[in-house]
């Protein structure tokens, strides 16, 4: 049985000093964010996922976005390097975090860079965005460690966007979806269908029929309400700032012993 664990980051008192790279910078409220965070979590909990806390890093604004620091496949974790040298001291607590479930730790070194927002899983093929933050030798250290383990990598242009994930995750049956002005090559995907909203564009896959997505996507949850899907909706606006979503919040560790 696949596991329902998840590692979460309470964001830190920088965090509207996070980066902000295709979009203008707003202000950001840090108590608004937070109460935020603590309803996305309490959203994963109440649809079964046991959540664990990573050690804070209040010296990285972008902590919060844990999805960044590391990217598992099976009980392989691969401990990130971001493509944003302020990142990188985000990546010591999460690395003490999958230890400690037990995952088998892998590191990606230099010369490669590589953000977890970057890969999107969508059964055994893995997709890495090549693009401002993940570079060939990121995605050549990820698919060494993870074809050995029956991963398929495709690598995919990423230039309209910060992360692959913030054009395109993937629903339950593993079809892509995406908003199409914001996605390089639909043609990657075998499975694609194009939603109304940027935000639409993200799903976090909670079990059975259920997304959890976005309160700024009303016309994408409908779209997918329409196809059978239960969306979860939750109200991130003060991340969205930052250009984060719903993926980049945590990280759902599915191939654990459960």
């Amino acid at each position: 049985m696949p596991s329902k664990k998840a590692l979460v980051r309470r964001p830190g008192p920088r965090i509207a000093d996070g980066l902000v790279t295709h979009v203008e910078r707003r202000p950001v409220d840090a108590d608004r964010a937070l109460a935020q965070w603590q309803e996305y979590v309490a959203a994963l909990e109440g649809h079964g996922w046991e959540t664990f806390l990573v050690e804070p890093a209040d010296d990285c604004p972008d902590a919060v976005f844990v999805e960044d620091a590391v990217v598992a496949f099976r009980n392989v974790a691969l401990i990130a390097r971001p493509g944003a040298e302020s990142r990188r001291g985000e990546t010591a607590g999460v690395e003490e975090a999958v230890a400690r479930l037990g995952c088998s730790v892998n590191w990606v070194w230099e010369p490669g860079t590589l953000d977890g927002g970057d890969v999107l899983k969508v059964g055994d093929t893995v997709y890495v965005g090549r693009g401002g933050r993940t570079n060939a030798a990121g995605v050549a250290q990820l698919r060494a460690a993870f074809e050995p383990l029956g991963a398929r990598v495709v690598a995919a242009p990423v230039s309209k966007v910060l992360h692959l994930k913030s054009a395109v995750t993937a629903l339950p049956d593993g079809t892509v979806i995406g908003h199409e002005p914001l996605v390089d090559h639909t043609s990657l995907f075998p499975r694609f269908l194009p939603v109304p909203e940027e935000s639409g564009a993200h799903v976090v896959l909670l079990g059975g029929d259920r997304l959890l997505m976005a309160a700024s996507a009303p016309k994408s949850a409908e779209l997918l309400a329409g196809l059978g899907y239960d969306p979860v909706l939750v109200d991130i606006s003060e991340f969205e700032k930052l250009e984060g979503c719903v993926t980049c919040l945590s990280v759902r560790l599915r191939g654990l012993h459960a």
